[in-house]
C-alpha cells in the first residue's frame, strides 16, 4: 500500500462506529496487513501481549482498546509491559473511541488527540507499512489527505458525468478541479471574506439531495468572474455577491459545473473542511496532477518528489552561489542591494515543469534569501522584487500546467504572508494577474528562446489569459531584464526501446543533422541538446535529473561529443542515487544530476555517496561524460586486453533448432550407456545456469567421433533435425553449416579445457558484485555468457571486485536496468596496474575464498547468495577482503566510493592507452 491508500483506509476506519474488539486488527489492516496475518493474531497464535484484551505484533506495535477514561493509564501499562520490550514493539497505542494516544518508542514522540482526528496523524505510523520515506511524508500529511479526498470527489463526479471524462471535456473537468482547489485554499486563508465561505455556502444553499449543487457552485464561479462595478447589473444572488472578483481568467468563460450526486456533495464538503492553509504547493502539485491521468490515478502518491532531492539540482545550479554572496555581503547595505537586484533579474526555466515543483521550490528559496537581505537592510516587510513571471515552464499536458500556475500563485501568497504579514499579502493578492508564464506544449518542438528569451531581447507575443492561453500566446516580457537564466527540471526519460513514433519524431527535430545515430538515444537527451543550444544564445546554466544511462555505455559516444561541441561542459554532477517516491517499499529509480555550463572558469563539483552512506563533494577541474573527475575521452572497444588479464571470449552458439540442447530428462530418453554419455553429453552453461543454478546439457560431437555418434539412432535423429533446420534457413551461412550439423554453428572452445571462468552477459543491478563462476571440465559455455578458458584464477578476483562492477556500469551501460557485460568494451579496456607474483598469489587466494564461502552454502545459487538483504556474512567478508587486497594494489588503501574508483580507473586507462599508442 502507498501513503494515499493508507490514509483512505485510516479515514474510513475513523468514520465507522468504534468497535473495541475489532479496532486493533482493523487498524493493522489499514496499514496493509494481510488477512492471514490478522487471523493468526485474532486466534492468539502470534499475539505476544501480556495484557488482557491487547494485541502485540512482534517488531511492530502493542495496542489496546480500553474502557472510557482509561486511555492514559492503558498507555502506561503498554509502555511498562515486559512484552513490549521483549517483542521489540516500535509503537504503543491506546484508545477508548473518544480519546486516542500513541507513542513511538524509539524516538519518544507522542500524539494525543480525539479519536475522530487520529487520521490527521496517519504519517506517525507509516513505518508499520514498511514505508521508509516517513519523515518526508509526515511533513506532507495534509497534501496526502487532500489528494486522497480530491481523488474520491473526482472519480465520483466522473461516475455521474461520464461525458466530462471524454477527451473533448477532459480540459473542462480539470479546469473545474483547479477552480475548486483555489476556492478551498482561499476560504481558509482569508482571501475570501470569512473562514470556510465557499464550503459553508455550498452546504447551506444547495439541497441535501444535491439536485442544485451544480447551480450553486456555478453562481459562485460567476460572481468571481464579475467585476465589482458590474455586480449591480449581473443579478447575482445575495449569497454569491459576497465572493470577491478574482480575475486572472481562472473563473472566466463557461461556468458550467458537473452535476453532483449526494455522495459527491458529501465528498466536496469533506474536502472543504480540511485545513487548506497547510497546503504545501511544491509537493501538492505533483500529487494532484495524477487526478487528471487515468493511468496514474491508480498510483496516487507515487509522484512525490522530495524537496531535498530538488535542492540537489537547484543548490549547486545557483542557490549556493546566492547564499555565498549573502554571507560575503554581511551587513553591507550596498552589497546587499546589489544582490537583491541580481536576484530580481534571475530567470528560472523548467522545460518539463509538470505541476511546477522545481519552479515553486526555486521561488520560495529565492524569497527566503531576499527576506534575509531586507532584514539586514532594515527593510523587513518590503514588497518583493521577484516577479512570478521570471519562473517559466513548458508542460505537455494542460492540467499539470494549470496546477503549476496555481501552485506558484499560492507560493507567492504564502511567502507574502510569511515575510510581509497577512494584511499586505491579502491587499495585493486579488485580483489575479492575467499573465501566462507556463506554456502548454511540446518542449522538444518549441523554440525555447521565444519562451524564455535572451537577456535584453523582447518577445513578440503577450499572454492575456492566465489559465486559457493558446499555445502561440504563451510569451510575455520579463519585468526585470538583464539577468542570468537557470534551466532545471526532471524531463521524461523513455529509453530508446520504449519510444513510440512521436518520441522518435521529436528527437529527429532536435538531432537530425548533428548526430547520425540519434535513434538510439534516450528521450531525455533531447532536453540536454536543447539546453546546450540555448546556452549558445544567452547567459545560462542547466541542471537536469536523468537516468544514469545517458552517462554510461553506448549513450556516451552518441550524445556527449555533440553537447561538448557547442562549447558546453559539465559544471557539476551528482553520481547515481535513488530518486525515491511515496510508494511502500519502493526504492525509486536510479538517477544522476548533470549540470551544464559554458563558463570555462567555473569550479566543477562532483557529488557522490560514499560507501558508508555519506555525501562526498569533490572539487575538480573537469568532469567527463562518465561523471568521473577525469579527462573527456572516447573509450573504444579493444580486441585484446590492455593489461595483464586473460583473454575473454563470448560463448558458443548452437543455431540448432534445439536439437543439440537437452534437459536432464531428454538426456535420459537418449538411452545412452555410461561411456556414450561421457563422450557425447556435456553440461551446457549460460547466464541463467551460472546465476540460477539450472541444468542444461548439449550434444558435443568431435569430427573424429561422428561415425560412432550417427550409429546411435537417438543421436542420429537429432543431427538430422539440425540439418533440416539449417537447410530451411534463409541465411546462406546457416545453410552452409548444414554440412556439419553435428556441431555448433559458432564454436569458441575446444571442449578439452581444464576449466572455464564464466561471466553472464546480463545480470541484475541489485547485486553489489558481478556474478562469476568457475566451471569445471567438460562444461560448454553458451553465448549468453563470456568465458576465460584455463585462465589464472586471480582473474576471478578482478571480475568479482567493486572496482570492476563500477567500471562495467560506467562504460558498458545497462539493458533496461540490468548490467550488460562486454568483453571488448568492459574487460579488455579494464586498466590493471602491473601485478607482482605476490599480488597474483594474494588475489588467487581471495578468489578461492569467495568460491569456498559459496560452497559452504550449497545448494544455494548465486541468485540466492547475492541477494543484498540476505547475503551470508562469510561470503560478504570474502568479497570485502578481495576488494581491500585489490584496491591496495591500486592506491595503497580502500577507495571512498565509486566516484573515486572511476577517477583512478580513467586516469590509469588514459596512461596505459597513451603509452601503447606511443609504443
Amino acid at each position: 500500500m502507498n501513503a494515499i491508500e493508507i490514509e483512505e483506509a485510516i479515514s474510513k476506519l475513523a468514520e465507522q462506529s468504534f468497535d473495541p474488539a475489532a479496532f486493533p486488527c482493523a487498524f493493522l489492516e489499514a496499514f496493509g496487513n494481510k488477512s492471514t496475518t490478522l487471523k493468526r493474531l485474532q486466534s492468539g497464535a502470534t499475539n505476544k501481549t501480556d495484557i488482557d484484551g491487547a494485541v502485540l505484533q512482534y517488531n511492530n506495535i502493542h495496542m489496546a482498546a480500553c474502557p472510557a477514561g482509561e486511555v492514559h493509564n492503558t498507555l502506561l501499562k503498554l509502555k511498562n509491559s515486559p512484552a513490549t520490550t521483549k517483542q521489540k514493539a516500535k509503537f504503543i497505542l491506546a484508545t477508548d473511541g473518544e480519546d486516542f494516544q500513541a507513542e513511538d518508542i524509539t524516538s519518544g514522540e507522542t500524539i494525543a488527540c480525539e479519536y475522530k482526528d487520529f487520521p490527521n496523524h496517519f504519517g506517525f505510523f507509516l513505518s508499520l507499512a514498511g514505508i521508509t520515506t516517513v519523515k518526508q511524508i509526515r511533513e506532507s500529511s495534509f497534501d496526502i489527505r487532500a489528494t486522497s479526498r480530491l481523488n474520491r470527489l473526482y472519480v465520483e463526479l466522473l461516475k455521474d458525468n461520464p461525458e466530462w471524462g471524454t477527451a473533448e471535456r477532459r480540459h473542462d473537468m480539470n479546469h473545474f478541479m483547479a477552480r475548486l482547489i483555489f476556492c478551498f485554499f482561499a476560504e481558509d486563508t482569508d482571501i475570501f471574506n470569512g473562514k470556510g465561505l465557499f464550503t459553508s455556502t455550498v452546504e447551506q444553499m444547495s439541497a441535501r439531495d444535491s439536485s442544485n449543487t451544480h447551480e450553486v457552485i456555478s453562481e459562485i464561479f460567476r460572481a468571481m468572474d464579475t467585476r465589482i462595478p458590474d455586480r449591480a447589473t449581473a443579478k447575482l444572488p445575495r449569497w454569491a455577491d459576497v465572493f470577491p472578483y478574482v480575475n486572472g481568467n481562472l473563473f472566466s468563460g463557461s461556468t458550467e459545473t458537473p452535476r453532483f450526486s449526494k455522495i459527491a456533495r458529501s465528498y466536496l464538503l469533506h474536502v472543504g473542511n480540511l485545513e487548506w492553509q497547510k497546503i504545501n504547493p511544491d509537493i501538492f502539485g505533483s500529487m494532484i496532477q495524477a487526478l487528471a491521468e487515468d493511468e496514474e490515478r491508480g498510483a496516487l502518491g507515487m509522484h512525490y518528489t522530495s524537496v531535498p532531492n530538488i535542492l540537489k539540482v537547484l543548490n549547486p545550479l545557483f542557490l549556493d552561489d546566492l547564499r555565498a554572496q549573502l554571507e560575503a555581503a554581511e551587513n553591507s547595505t550596498q552589497k546587499l542591494l546589489n544582490l537583491r537586484k541580481r536576484i530580481a533579474r534571475i530567470r528560472v526555466f523548467d522545460p518539463a515543469c509538470g505541476s511546477g515543483n522545481f519552479l515553486v521550490i526555486a521561488y520560495k528559496q529565492m524569497r527566503e534569501i531576499e527576506a534575509e537581505i531586507n532584514r539586514r537592510r532594515g527593510e523587513k516587510g518590503r514588497k518583493t522584487d521577484i516577479p512570478l513571471t521570471n519562473f517559466r515552464g513548458i508542460e505537455l499536458r494542460d492540467f499539470p500546467a494549470e496546477v503549476a500556475r496555481l501552485a506558484l500563485i499560492i507560493a507567492e501568497y504564502q511567502c507574502d504572508l510569511l515575510y510581509r504579514g497577512q494584511q499586505e499579502a491579502l491587499a495585493e493578492f486579488l485580483p489575479l494577474d492575467k499573465e501566462n508564464w507556463i506554456t502548454c506544449g511540446n518542449a522538444l518542438r518549441l523554440d525555447w528562446l521565444s519562451i524564455c528569451p535572451p537577456t535584453g531581447k523582447g518577445v513578440k507575443l503577450h499572454g492575456d489569459d492566465l489559465f486559457n492561453t493558446p499555445l502561440d500566446q504563451a510569451q510575455i516580457d520579463f519585468e526585470n531584464e538583464g539577468g542570468e537564466t537557470y534551466i532545471c527540471g526532471n524531463p521524461p526519460y523513455i529509453g530508446s526501446r520504449e519510444q513510440d513514433k512521436s518520441h522518435k519524431d521529436d528527437l529527429k527535430q532536435v538531432f537530425e543533422g548533428c548526430a547520425s545515430n540519434w535513434k538510439a538515444l534516450d528521450y531525455v537527451c533531447g532536453w540536454f541538446m536543447k539546453a546546450a543550444e540555448y546556452g549558445k544564445a544567452t547567459s545560462s546554466a542547466t541542471a537536469f535529473v536523468t537516468t544514469n544511462s545517458i552517462c554510461q555505455g553506448q549513450q556516451v559516444p552518441l550524445l556527449w561529443p555533440i553537447i561538448f561541441a557547442t562549447g558546453t561542459e559539465i559544471s557539476f554532477a551528482h553520481t547515481s542515487f535513488k530518486w525515491a517516491n511515496l510508494a511502500s517499499n519502493n526504492a525509486g529509480v536510479t538517477v544522476v544530476i548533470v549540470g551544464l555550463s559554458r563558463d570555462p572558469n567555473s569550479e566543477r563539483k562532483l557529488f557522490s555517496i560514499s560507501d558508508d552512506g555519506e555525501t562526498v563533494v569533490k572539487k575538480t577541474p573537469i568532469i567527463n561524460a562518465y561523471l568521473a573527475a577525469a579527462k573527456n575521452i572516447q573509450l573504444s572497444p579493444s580486441n585484446s586486453p590492455i593489461g595483464e588479464q586473460a583473454n575473454m571470449q563470448k560463448g558458443n552458439y548452437p543455431v540448432d533448432g534445439g536439437y543439440l540442447l537437452l534437459s536432464y530428462s531428454e538426456v535420459e530418453k537418449l538411452n545412452l550407456t555410461h561411456e556414450q554419455k561421457k563422450k557425447f553429453i556435456r553440461p551446457f552453461v549460460g547466464s541463467s545456469e551460472i546465476i540460477h543454478g539450472s541444468q542444461r546439457f548439449c550434444l558435443w560431437i568431435e569430427d573424429a567421433d561422428l561415425v560412432e555418434a550417427k550409429a546411435i539412432e537417438s543421436i542420429y535423429e537429432r543431427i538430422q533435425g539440425v540439418r533440416q533446420m539449417r537447410l530451411s534457413s534463409k541465411k546462406a551461412a546457416t545453410q552452409k553449416a548444414a554440412k556439419t550439423s553435428h556441431r555448433f554453428d559458432e564454436i569458441r572452445q575446444t571442449g578439452n579445457e581444464s576449466y572455464a571462468i564464466g561471466v553472464p552477459v546480463h545480470s541484475s543491478e541489485n547485486r553489489e558484485w558481478l556474478p562469476v563462476d568457475l566451471l569445471p571440465h567438460p562444461t560448454i559455455v553458451y553465448g549468453s555468457a563470456f568465458a576465460l578458458f584455463d585462465a589464472p584464477v586471480w582473474n576471478i578476483a578482478i571480475i568479482a571486485s567493486r572496482l570492476h562492477i563500477a567500471w562495467i556500469a560506467a562504460v558498458c551501460g545497462k539493458l533496461e536496468t540490468r548490467y550488460r557485460y562486454s568483453n571488448t568494451l568492459g574487460w579488455n579496456t579494464f586498466p590493471i596496474p602491473p601485478l607482482t607474483e605476490k599480488n597474483k598469489a594474494d588475489l588467487t587466494r581471495c578468489a578461492e575464498d569467495i568460491l569456498l564461502a559459496r560452497e559452504a552454502h550449497f545448494p544455494a545459487t548465486i541468485a540466492d547468495l547475492y541477494d543484498p538483504d540476505t547475503m551470508p556474512e562469510n561470503l560478504r567478508r570474502a568479497h570485502e577482503r578481495n576488494d581491500e587486497v585489490l584496491e591496495r594494489i591500486y592506491i595503497g588503501r580502500r577507495f571512498k566510493n565509486d566516484t573515486e574508483r572511476l577517477e583512478k580507473l580513467f586516469d590509469l586507462y588514459t596512461k596505459m592507452t597513451s603509452s601503447k599508442k606511443a609504443a
